[in-house]
């Protein structure tokens, strides 16, 4: 009787695992030079999205009617081609910055914020600022995170150098600035995770910080971004 209970148990298990497989490979038929781990936290990002939604206690924060210290158009920053984009050049523009990672559950965001970039082309620009912050998930060069994004993701919009996105005296400026609120005006929260995001509005003041958890489609971001 044991073994028989043993013998259905272990048939069940296995039977999980294949179909968890097939689905999985189903999901990622164009996809190419991605591990399984990435494959597997592509085709179960609805779900983790729907899990995680509820997890943050503020997962949006907003400002209200305060002006940066330091002009969010002093800034630049070096593109993963190796070319300089001066922050100014952005005047009139929304811009999300997004700190980005190939190896993490979130990393679908990819997929939603290429769509967003082309749904709002003529009023905003997402930047993408690669990471290794949270759990070496980001642990690519410049070169191999480019052609990660654009084929599996068909990203075009910039994508920063890889840099350090968390406090620290090694936090990219940008980031710096975007966490500080002695130069935002506002805002101290650093990314808590891969794919926290940042709205600057046109006028060159941040107006949000959205959870990881909160889709670059969602409506409060759509909101945002529209108005």
């Amino acid at each position: 009787m044991k073994r028989r209970k043993l013998k259905r148990f272990l048939v069940v298990i296995i039977s999980i695992i294949t179909a968890i497989v097939l689905y999985t490979e189903a999901v990622n038929l164009n996809t190419t030079n991605m591990t399984f781990r990435q494959k597997l936290l592509k085709a179960f990002y609805p779900a983790l999205m729907w899990m995680s939604r509820g997890s943050s206690k503020n997962p949006v924060l907003s400002n209200n009617h305060s002006k940066p210290a330091v002009p969010f158009y002093s800034l630049n920053t070096v593109l993963n081609n190796g070319s300089n984009l001066n922050f100014e050049s952005l005047k009139g523009k929304k811009v999300l910055l997004v700190n980005t990672a190939s190896d993490c559950g979130y990393t679908n965001q990819y997929e939603d914020l290429q769509e967003l970039s082309e749904q709002y082309k003529d009023k905003l620009l997402v930047i993408g600022f690669p990471a290794n912050d949270f759990k070496e998930q980001e642990k690519g060069n410049d070169s191999d995170i480019a052609e990660f994004c654009k084929i599996n993701f068909g990203v075009s919009f910039p994508l920063a150098t890889k840099s350090t996105v968390i406090k620290g005296t090694a936090q990219n400026p940008v980031f710096n600035w975007l966490s500080d609120a002695s130069k935002n005006g506002w805002n101290n929260a650093a990314p808590s995770w891969n794919f926290s995001k940042y709205l600057v509005n046109e006028e060159g003041v941040l107006a949000n910080y959205f959870e990881p958890a909160v889709s670059p489609l969602s409506q409060e971001v759509t909101d945002a971004v529209s108005k």
